[in-house]
């Protein structure tokens, strides 16, 4: 069976299109029983201002109803890191922090769980698939709170993240299934567009998932869509090789300048506070030392 690569935002796109598969790809991963789904792709236009070039992005926000009930899912795909997507990453969080979602009716501040797909590695975890969490601890007894708060939900977060560079070995469970359609080998073209896919699936709806790739690359629409962006991250990336290793090497520099400036101004706080400390001590000296004076010479 030949596939699409899904790690391409035209070909995700295809997936999370079916309300089954967004159903069961997000509640596979974060483990939770979905009841009700909404999901809409969210088309952004980024602009490289130093390089003059626009690329269109598709994030995906799912809102979702389970048992504990309503929440926001955020799914972004990133095919290579740069230093500056981070920061598009943080407002992109903060503009869906600012917003509110109808919800029967009413308008409702949901919490909100991030899930990233990786084209690239994180040196310093070889999980191909984690998740980072929070955990209410009690500071006094160390103990870990059971319940959950509303306010704190709303204000706080989860992420799941998927390095696709770290799939492979045996696929048996339902998410190691799942994942299976993310493993970057096999490919059958230069481009890692199309591949292989030679796993024995047992789970109905990995096979479901299957088909749709599969459909999707025999489609001459699709796969032109496909070209289209695999050959707009090329263009990103010999542009970027530069100007983009630059950006991101001065925005690494402006953090470091603004830690030492911070530590600097700090530094001088502490000593104006060590200062005012010591004079306010030599004029209570001085003070002491009069009323003495005046004390004897009665």
């Amino acid at each position: 069976m030949i596939i699409a690569n899904p790690i391409y935002d035209a070909v995700f796109k295809q997936l999370m299109q079916n309300e089954r598969i967004a159903k069961f790809f997000i509640s596979t991963l974060t483990e939770q029983e979905i009841q009700t789904i909404q999901l809409k792709p969210n088309e952004l236009a980024y602009t490289y201002e130093l390089i003059a070039t626009r690329i269109f992005r598709l994030d995906f926000v799912a809102t979702i109803k389970t048992p504990q009930g309503y929440q926001k899912i955020l799914i972004e795909i990133q095919k290579a890191f740069k230093y500056i997507d981070i920061m598009r990453f943080r407002n992109y969080l903060a503009e869906h922090y600012k917003k509110q979602d109808e919800i029967e009716g009413e308008e409702k501040t949901l919490p909100i769980t991030t899930i990233y797909i990786l084209g690239f590695d994180l040196p310093e975890i070889d999980s191909a698939c984690f998740r980072a969490e929070r955990v209410y601890r009690d500071l006094l007894t160390r103990e870990v709170i059971p319940k959950k708060s509303s306010f704190v939900e709303s204000l706080t977060h989860d992420s799941y993240i998927v390095q696709v560079n770290r799939i492979g070995g045996r696929y048996r469970s339902k998410l190691e299934q799942l994942l299976s359609l993310f493993e970057q080998r096999y490919f059958v073209d230069e481009k890692g567009i199309m591949k292989e896919y030679p796993h024995e699936v047992s789970v109905e709806e990995v096979g479901l998932m299957a088909r749709v790739l599969e459909h999707v690359a025999a489609d001459r629409v699709q796969r032109q869509l496909i070209e289209t962006e695999w050959e707009a991250w090329r263009s990103i990336d010999a542009l970027t090789g530069g100007v983009g290793s630059k950006l991101d090497r001065l925005m690494r520099e402006l953090e470091q300048e603004k830690r030492r400036q911070s530590k600097k101004s700090a530094c001088r706080t502490k000593r104006k506070r060590i200062r005012t400390r010591k004079t306010t001590r030599r004029a209570r000296e001085d003070q002491h030392h009069k009323r003495d004076a005046q004390t004897r010479d009665k």
